[in-house]
């Protein structure tokens, strides 16, 4: 640390080097600041105004100059900083049971925002005279009354002024913003500062994101210390909720010339509508002066208390343009106990030592200065003029944050000094002007073990750590009336991540005049458009997180919830609407009786079978004709009915499966129609073996052939029966539910169990059609009027296409449709039999009896006759 020699040595050049306008040309007359005399002195260092020297070193943009070289421009709300801390020692120094009937005197100066101002006014703090006479006391009385430092407004002037004063470690009470760079003890040993968690400050801000759905959000900064930490954390926590940075803008003070006519800083703010901004008046004067020279108003503002956006040092209306509708986040603070009164009776009149309060009233009520003998007045009109008529943004009767931080300040130093006069007293120190009267550096003690607290209550400072942040949250408005206020819209309460609480009437908002009519809609601050039902999010390369497009979901899958980064599978018994917001419960089916296709295959069923009964009946009663003989009338008796059997299966296929159903309509299907394959295959036997080698007039060779054709039905039919058997019992089919083939419905259906088996029952059904086809092909020539083996090849022929289509066209086909196609083959194949075997027969029974004679029938001779 420097020594106050070397460090008073430095001071001395500086001022050396400011005489020769080397360094930043202030130019501005020294002011021995607002003196009133007590007991004990506490200086004050506040900003009131920016002047030409300040404008000049920061902003000037080429040959621009925004405010001219002769123009000091006030901040008339910071005035009310001053009252605060007047009002403060005015209602300390009334109260009897303080001090011991001492009183507390001031000392302020206007440091503006420079920062070898709070420099120079440290120094005449120390030194009692303006300029400063470094290291040195120039008071005419045998003491130092000095006891404390109430200052700055700014972390810059916070730093300069504590250099000075930590030299000789008089305690310094900042009522700026909470900067934990300045914690450092050995630094900054003489520093106290308000207490702020941060992390309160961060969700504050991120609840409110949350609330709005901002999730694209630009950040604005300082280029410091303290902004770099407010960008790392708070794009961490940013990330941790799902938002994302439209962009980081970090505001430098030198030089000015990177970012003039900077078209990127100005494309920047057109990323998203909403950005948060975080820094104090001071660090953020030039980015206020940007955005009035380069940027088109309609963002909404996020920030802090720290940074005044009612507070512009030019133009009234043009500042509400562009930060009207801003949020503002102050910490809580009690209403202050009869200040809003002592503002309403400040006059110039009433403290006519004040030398900043000319300038405040000349800009507050518009009044020129009148001159008399060379010293300058104002006109006796606005003398008696009140600040309860003065409205934003020149002037707020509503204690700001650094007011009340201000008044705080005050109160902790003089119960620092109570503690230290007690304990003088305790000790029997009774001499009040030596022993009684207590040094700077001794009150330390005191202000380490109490916790710094924004109470005004109590008029002291309690020893007790904050729990609990709470934020108030402010909206800046216009009124009806034309009047410029910031409006409390909600708070917030923070204790811990997992214990907040965001309280906040939206209808109280209003979003600022550049959104005319929709300034009661909030405005939006998404990169991509959100997500709607049915759809899912998926990142777009290289872009952040919150930039996204919307697919939507895939069959079977809803996105009931906007935003989604995945679709959610519908359960097997449910499927999604349309939309693919929600899913459905899916209906049971199968194919009925109902079912306009499943009445038709009944109907067909029943068709087929009535006339396979008729045929029956027709052959029964024409029995003893010559063509039902000779073509074995049996198998065709046989064949018939196995026909028929097979049209009355073909209706377990229709209706709700069951386990009944399922086992036997597979199994039934098979047996009974190889009992017509091969009683045809049969058939076909006994017209070879006739016409090939049984003797003419042989009955012994006619009955073997006869028993060898009953044979073969046996046989081929067991063979089936064995093959169902094994079937049966080895994975017998089963009722089941088809969950996918038919959308939105369940589609009830009997389950084949074996595949393999259910296709070895189909195999062995075409060979024994294709053994049969054989046969009946190589006897179609034979000679005979009742030969059948022309019919029943054709009849094979068309069986066989039949299956051999079924099997193809089987496998690619679900739900109902399966079902139906596997009645529509056996129905198929079972009329084709039908129709090709017997309706010649019954043509020549019915309609051409003369050819089905004896008489005919003997003309063709005994050698080509087949025997019943």
């Amino acid at each position: 640390m420097k020594s106050p020699v070397v460090y008073s040595l430095m001071v001395v050049l500086l001022f050396v080097l400011q005489e020769k306008n080397s360094i930043l040309s202030l130019n501005v007359p020294t002011s021995s600041g607002y003196y009133q005399d007590g007991d004990f002195i506490i200086g004050g260092l506040f900003s009131l105004r920016v002047t030409n020297g300040y404008t000049r070193s920061r902003f000037d943009f080429g040959d621009k100059i925004y405010i001219p070289d002769h123009v000091h421009v006030v901040l008339t709300k910071n005035y009310q900083h001053l009252l605060a801390m007047v009002f403060a020692v005015e209602k300390i120094n009334k109260d009897q049971n303080m001090l011991f009937n001492m009183s507390l005197g001031f000392h302020l100066f206007n440091v503006d925002f420079i920062e070898m101002k709070a420099v120079e006014s440290s120094m005449s703090l120390l030194s009692g005279k303006s300029p400063p006479v470094p290291n040195y006391d120039c008071r005419s009385e045998k003491r130092n009354k000095l006891v404390a430092v109430v200052g700055g407004v700014s972390t810059g002037i916070t730093v300069q002024s504590s250099q000075v004063l930590s030299l000789y470690n008089v305690p310094q009470i900042s009522y700026g913003p909470f900067d934990h760079s300045l914690r450092d003890r050995a630094q900054h040993q003489s520093l106290y500062q308000f207490p702020m968690n941060p992390t309160a400050l961060y969700q504050g801000i991120i609840q409110i994101m949350l609330h709005f759905d901002w999730t694209w959000v630009g950040l604005v900064v300082p280029d410091d210390i303290r902004g770099e930490m407010f960008l790392r954390d708070m794009t961490q926590e940013m990330t941790n909720n799902g938002l994302c940075v439209a962009f980081a803008e970090r505001i430098p003070e030198f030089p000015v010339e990177d970012i003039i006519n900077n078209e990127l800083f100005m494309e920047r703010f057109t990323f998203t509508n909403v950005s948060v901004v975080f820094g104090d008046t001071y660090s953020l004067l030039r980015f206020v002066y940007k955005l009035f020279c380069n940027l088109p108003f309609g963002n909404i503002w996020v920030t802090t208390s720290d940074w005044d956006i009612t507070l512009l040092p030019f133009g009234q209306q043009q500042g509400y343009t562009y930060f009207g509708g801003g949020l503002s986040f102050s910490v809580h603070t009690e209403e202050i106990p009869g200040f809003n009164d002592f503002l309403k009776s400040v006059q110039p009149a009433k403290y006519p030592h004040d030398i900043f309060i000319q300038d405040v009233w000349s800009i507050l009520f518009e009044c020129p200065y009148l001159y008399q003998n060379g010293i300058k007045l104002l006109s006796p009109c606005e003398q008696n003029g009140s600040l309860a008529t003065r409205t934003l943004p020149v002037w707020d009767m509503k204690a700001s944050h650094q007011s009340y931080n201000i008044y705080s300040a005050v109160h902790a130093i003089a119960q620092a000094l109570h503690e230290e006069l007690s304990l003088r007293v305790e000790e029997g120190a009774v001499d009040r002007g030596a022993s009684l009267t207590p040094h700077s550096w001794q009150l330390h003690p005191f202000l380490h073990k109490c916790q710094l607290e924004r109470r005004v209550d109590k008029e002291k400072i309690v020893n007790k750590k904050i729990s609990t942040t709470k934020f108030d949250i402010f909206n800046y408005q216009s009124l009806l009336n034309g009047t410029k206020t910031q409006v409390k819209v909600g708070e917030f309460e923070f204790k811990s991540y997992s214990d907040q609480c965001l309280s906040l009437n939206d209808k109280l908002i209003m979003w600022g005049e550049h959104y005319g009519e929709k300034s009661l809609m909030t405005p939006s601050a998404v990169c991509s458009q959100s997500c709607p039902l049915g759809f899912r999010k998926t990142a777009l390369e290289g872009k952040p997180f919150c930039c996204f497009d919307c697919v939507p979901c895939r069959d079977g899958e809803i996105a009931n919830e906007t935003d989604m980064d995945q679709c959610i599978q519908c359960p097997e018994d449910q499927y999604p609407n349309k939309q693919r917001s929600q899913c459905l419960p899916k209906i049971m089916t199968f194919l009925s009786h109902e079912d306009p296709l499943g009445a038709i295959l009944v109907s067909m069923a029943l068709g087929l079978s009535v006339i396979t009964a008729l045929i029956l009946k027709l052959f029964i009663q024409y029995r003893d004709v010559p063509i039902i003989r000779a073509n074995n009338r049996n198998l065709s008796y046989l064949l018939l009915v196995s026909l028929m059997l097979c049209f009355f299966c073909s209706l377990m296929f229709i209706g709700q499966p069951s386990p009944v159903t399922c086992i036997l309509r597979q199994t039934f299907f098979g047996v009974v129609f190889s009992v017509a394959v091969s009683a045809i295959l049969a058939k076909t036997f006994i017209v070879v073996v006739a016409f090939k080698t049984v003797k003419p007039g042989s009955k012994f060779q006619m009955w073997m052939v006869t028993r060898f054709s009953n044979a073969i039905v046996v046989t081929g039919s067991l063979i089936q029966v064995c093959i169902c058997t094994v079937w049966l019992g080895t994975s017998p089919p089963f009722p089941d539910m088809d969950t996918q083939s038919e959308f939105g419905q369940i589609i009830l259906q009997c389950n084949e169990g074996s595949p393999a088996a259910f296709y070895c029952v189909l195999g062995y059904l075409g060979f024994l059609a294709l053994l049969s086809l054989i046969i009946a092909f190589l006897a179609r020539k034979l000679p005979d009027k009742f030969n059948e083996a022309k019919l029943i090849t054709f009849s094979m022929l068309v069986f066989c296409s039949v299956w051999i289509c079924f099997i193809p066209t089987y496998l690619s086909t679900k739900g109902k449709n399966m079902v139906a196609l596997e009645i529509f083959s056996i129905l198929t194949s079972g009329a084709g039999l039908l129709c090709c075997i017997f309706l010649p027969k019954c043509y020549v029974i019915l309609l051409r009896a003369d050819d089905n004679s004896r008489k005919n029938y003997l003309k063709q001779g005994p050698s080509r006759r087949q025997r019943n």
